[in-house]
């Protein structure tokens, strides 16, 4: 059985080598301990860990925000051991259903165009791909 709740700054350590382990997540310097506690400390209880009855550990992990318009998902993984059991879905649920008590109607999601696992599971799960749409980022 597992458990999910928000996640919260202390759950930084599992839920980073989650996503290091984690196939099609690519992490970098935005992704440190200060950058992650902060995002969690702005975006209230709208990320969420997937936790082990058993053993306690994190074997399941999601960030999940707002710009106040729309919600954005990032770094959803789930450990091996508990792959096939339906946690992706409930941990995207719970991003939705927080969102939603926001009254966030939309949320995006970024995903590595070579990673068709991740995207076969959305597309599963309801998500629609935009293709009007490109991502352009720059450094400040």
């Amino acid at each position: 059985m597992t458990t999910i709740r928000p996640m919260t700054a202390a759950d930084y350590d599992q839920a980073a080598a989650l996503w290091q382990a984690a196939e099609g997540i690519g992490l970098d310097d935005v992704d440190s301990r200060e950058h992650i506690a902060a995002y969690l400390a702005r975006n209230g209880p709208m990320s969420f860990a997937a936790i082990d009855d058993a053993d306690g550990r994190i074997v399941g992990a999601v960030l999940c925000g707002t710009d106040g318009r729309r919600g954005y998902m990032h770094h959803l993984a789930v450990a091996p051991t508990h792959a096939g059991q339906g946690l992706g879905r409930s941990l995207c649920q719970a991003c939705l259903d927080a969102l939603g008590r926001a009254g966030i109607r939309k949320c995006h999601i970024f995903v590595f165009a070579r990673n068709v696992k991740a995207r076969n599971f959305y597309a599963a799960t309801g998500w629609e791909l935009r293709e009007d749409l490109m991502v352009m980022s720059k450094e400040t």
